[in-house]
């Protein structure tokens, strides 16, 4: 068996000396001999370990690439492939969702918004109850300012329809995996131009970052089944 040093786990792994030694403490890594002045001995089993957890983490997180990699040397198989189902089942479900969303801005871009009449308005549950969302997310997306919409004399929130599409379309992208945060840096541009494009290049770069997850989590499968088997060139 290969003797590697801490150092070179590091950096043919592509992290930090400290993150070889938390990755083995939270038993991402099998524990690894010592010579008798106390260094670590890292084999190859160590070095796939931490290629399978580096491409893991960035197709699902750490925490989850964690799990993953620990029950491979701690559980049963079947434990391991559940849990890559899983990670794949919600990378399809965020492509369902981006293929919706992508759906909802064409219809929503041929929507005449020029024509703003006071009695097009809507209030908070007839919006809530248009989209299919609770009024408390409305609310909150207005406290967010996400969607703000307009007040009455006596304070009660009313929805034109200019802000009926805002709503529509922070909808959507909340559908399709967006937070809170780049919404909220992303609408007062589409309030400013108008430009659904805006929206559509949004979800381009959703798209890209959902196929560079599969590709890392199709990368930390194949290194998985390396430790799996014992077997193969770590890279």
């Amino acid at each position: 068996m290969a003797s590697l040093k801490t150092a070179e786990i590091a950096r043919r792994a592509g992290c930090s000396v400290q993150q070889v030694r938390n990755l083995e403490r939270d038993g991402v890594l099998p524990a690894a001999t010592r010579t008798a002045s106390g260094y670590r001995n890292y084999g190859e089993i160590h070095l796939r370990s931490a290629l399978a957890y580096r491409a893991l983490a960035a197709a699902v997180g750490p925490v989850e690439a964690k799990k993953i990699v620990r029950a491979l040397h701690q559980g049963p198989l079947p434990e391991v492939l559940a849990l890559l189902d899983a990670a794949h089942a919600g990378l399809d479900a965020e492509r369902a969702d981006l293929r919706e969303a992508r759906e909802a801005v064409r219809v929503i871009s041929g929507e005449p918004i020029d024509d703003v009449r006071g009695s097009d308005s809507m209030s908070v549950s007839e919006l809530a109850s248009a989209l299919g969302v609770r009024p408390s997310t409305l609310r909150h997306w207005d406290a967010e300012r996400l969607v703000v919409p307009d007040r009455d004399q006596r304070g009660t929130r009313r929805y034109t329809p200019s802000q009926v599409r805002d709503a529509r379309i922070v909808h959507q992208l909340r559908l399709a995996g967006y937070r809170v945060e780049p919404l909220r840096a992303l609408m007062p541009e589409l309030r400013r131009s108008r430009r659904l494009e805006d929206v559509a290049s949004a979800l381009a770069v959703r798209d890209d970052g959902i196929t560079a997850r599969s590709r890392a989590l199709f990368e930390g499968s194949a290194a998985l089944s390396l430790v799996a088997l014992g077997s193969g060139d770590p890279g």
